[in-house]
């Protein structure tokens, strides 16, 4: 198992259970606890008031035994699945706990609402068990975060489904898929030389689920130097996952890069670029694309490079409707590997919800040599900074899916490959888009193609119908001379109109 894919799994131990079960909730659960009083209002309040003080991080110590876990010992540390909240009651959900350690060392405060009240989730090192550790002396250590499990592969097991740790991080699974990219809360100064602020989910409130709902609610109150902010999760597992996210920020100071719905994922080569990939498999990534539906109506694809050095893409935009990190390949030939399984990771798409206004989205591309390192952020950046004493809201749907959901009115690049141009200097790239209006063309259709390049010259440009596939097949090639980038563009129309994605790609010597 590669590294990143173990790190993975450590969010995935004794995710697997019977549904049915007797119940085991440990008493410690509810020991000594105090009811308050909890409604839609009270995480809001909450971020209000605590932006109006001084920045003050959570509690990180931990006992010598705890403090400096390797990996492999973190992993020793596991929630007993007989002690997982709701179990047994026949409810649609069941919640385990993260231990804190190794990367994970901030207390997170965790509260089951149920009627109006929330009640603070005790600690006890009875919830888990330590391998080959000592089992700590202390009794109120607290979590790390914590994990939802369903039933939604079989009616009778509860599968993980999502998990919240580290950070504002956080990652889900539709039907049939494995973990792969993750969410955060907040982005903020992402790709910054002076360098990156990673704000924190300081507690969460998960409402107790009901019986014939197949709907999770968690409250999550975010804290950073810069802000802190109140987010609602509505999670509705299923074929697509999704997360309907209600967030409202409240400045500290004015924050001038702040990154909306961020997403972050892994890509390592593909058949686009996979020069100095001395590896036996034809692709290597948890995303290969970030795909845009504008404000405008066009529909963008852009593929994912791994550059020799870190790239930042801005695409502006006015009320965007959607964008993603999308893994679009999905038969397993395309990887060949059967442990990582990348065809099986989930695509993330945005929706928002309402107007965003004029801003653009993000893209950071970060050089990495192997597939253990997340190096690849998309957001949104909204035109104007928010300001400090302000209060921000942002309403969108967080799709975890295999493609895009919806029935786009363009047909969609299934593929894009380059390698070495047949004269010298130059370099050929082959697109494959299918689907769409793309399969009503007939046999004498003779689409328009378009393509620049902000360097360098494009040359034998040509669109033809791929008899193999049904669909088209756009190839140009691209002789930079001594530029050391270059913006590419491709757009494919009929009777005036695009009838496949725009075709969007950094290329660099």
């Amino acid at each position: 198992m590669h590294r990143r894919d173990a790190l993975l799994a450590a969010l995935s131990l004794s995710t697997v259970f019977i549904a049915g079960e007797a119940n085991h909730v440990s008493d410690a659960r509810a020991a000594g606890a105090e009811d308050t009083p909890f409604d839609a209002n009270t995480v809001r309040e909450k971020a209000r008031a605590l932006a109006q003080q001084p920045y003050k991080p959570p509690p990180a110590e931990l006992p010598p035994e705890l403090s400096d876990l390797t990996y492999d010992q973190y992993r020793d540390i596991r929630f007993r699945p007989d002690q997982a909240l709701w179990r047994g009651q026949d409810l649609p959900f069941q919640m385990q706990l993260f231990h804190r350690g190794f990367l994970y060392k901030p207390r997170v405060e965790m509260y089951e609402v149920a009627e109006g009240v929330a009640r603070p989730i005790r600690y006890s090192p009875d919830l888990f068990t330590f391998q080959n550790l000592p089992r700590p002396q202390a009794s109120d250590l607290g979590f790390a975060g914590f994990r939802l499990h369903a039933p939604i592969n079989r009616p009778d097991y509860y599968d993980e489904v999502c998990a919240f740790l580290g950070a504002s991080y956080f990652r889900a699974v539709a039907k049939g898929q494995i973990y792969g990219l993750s969410a955060r809360g907040l982005a903020i100064n992402t790709g910054d030389p002076k360098g990156e602020e990673f704000p924190l989910f300081r507690g969460f409130w998960v409402e107790r689920p009901r019986q014939g709902v197949n709907a999770a609610t968690v409250h999550a109150l975010l804290d950073s130097p810069s802000c802190a902010a109140a987010f609602r999760f509505a999670i509705r597992p299923g074929a697509s996952t999704v997360f309907d996210v209600e967030s409202t920020v409240f400045p500290r100071t004015d924050m001038a890069a702040a990154g909306v719905a961020p997403l972050t994922s892994m890509f390592w080569f593909s058949p686009l670029n996979r020069a100095g990939k001395d590896d036996w498999r034809p692709a290597v990534h948890d995303s290969d694309g970030l795909l845009m539906a504008s404000g405008r109506g066009e529909r963008i694809w852009r593929p994912l490079n791994n550059p020799r050095d870190l790239q930042l893409s801005a695409f502006g935009d006015v009320n965007p409707r959607g964008f993603g990190l999308i893994q679009r390949r999905r038969d397993f030939d395309s990887y060949e590997d059967l442990e990582a399984r990348y065809e099986k990771r989930p695509s993330l798409w945005v929706e928002p919800i309402g107007d965003w206004g004029e801003g653009a989205v993000h893209l950071v591309e970060i050089p990495t040599a192997s597939e253990i390192h997340d190096n690849i952020v998309a957001f949104w950046r909204p035109k104007d900074p928010l300001r400090a004493k302000g209060e921000y809201r942002y309403t969108y749907r967080l799709h975890w899916c295999d493609e895009a959901p919806g029935t786009p009115d363009v047909g969609r690049i299934v593929e894009a490959r380059s390698g070495n141009a047949y004269t010298q200097g130059g370099r050929l790239f082959v697109l494959d888009a299918r689907g769409g209006p793309l399969d009503k063309l007939g046999p004498e259709a003779t689409p328009e193609l378009n393509v620049s390049a902000s360097q360098g010259e494009v040359r034998n440009p040509v669109a033809q119908r791929n008899p193999e596939t049904g669909g088209w097949r756009i190839s140009f090639e691209l002789f930079p001379g001594n530029a050391r980038a270059a913006e590419l563009r491709a757009q494919l129309k009929a009777g005036g109109e695009p009838v496949a994605e725009t075709f969007l790609y950094r290329w660099t010597a």
